[in-house]
């Protein structure tokens, strides 16, 4: 379990950054009950890794990448290098988190910290679809 000023070292973004991945609803850190400092598992990292490689290396949006998200299984986005054993991915026409929330063992991470999980409100639209065509 890492502090958000460790995290913000491994992953080269100031702590504010991460603060704003969470309030954009792209991470979910645990709460220390005590304090209620962020705590960071290696989930989180590898999460926070992804989101600003999309962002800053492949030019995705935060709203492009909320729509992905809601688009997108977790295999696919964060790339699960044990996509062929995965549940979520044997069911691909099934949420992920759907898929995953039956199953004890999560291998890439729990769902109800996942980016996919966190957006599951949003609407599924197409990726071209006008947002006020409803």
């Amino acid at each position: 379990m890492y502090r958000i000023n460790n995290v913000a070292q491994q992953v080269g973004l100031s702590q504010k950054r991460i603060r704003e991945y969470e309030k954009e609803g792209l991470i979910k850190p645990e709460r220390e009950p005590r304090t209620n400092n962020r705590i960071y598992s290696e989930f989180e990292v590898v999460q926070i890794r992804r989101i600003t490689q999309l962002i800053h290396e492949r030019g995705f949006t935060v709203a492009c990448l909320r729509n992905l998200l809601v688009l997108a299984p977790c295999w696919n986005i964060f790339g699960c290098v044990d996509r062929e054993e995965c549940p979520a991915y044997q069911n691909p026409h099934q949420d992920c988190w759907r898929v995953m929330s039956r199953e004890q063992d999560f291998r890439c991470g729990p769902c109800e910290r996942c980016a996919v999980y966190l957006n599951r409100h949003l609407a599924k639209r197409g990726v071209l679809e006008r947002a006020d065509s409803q």
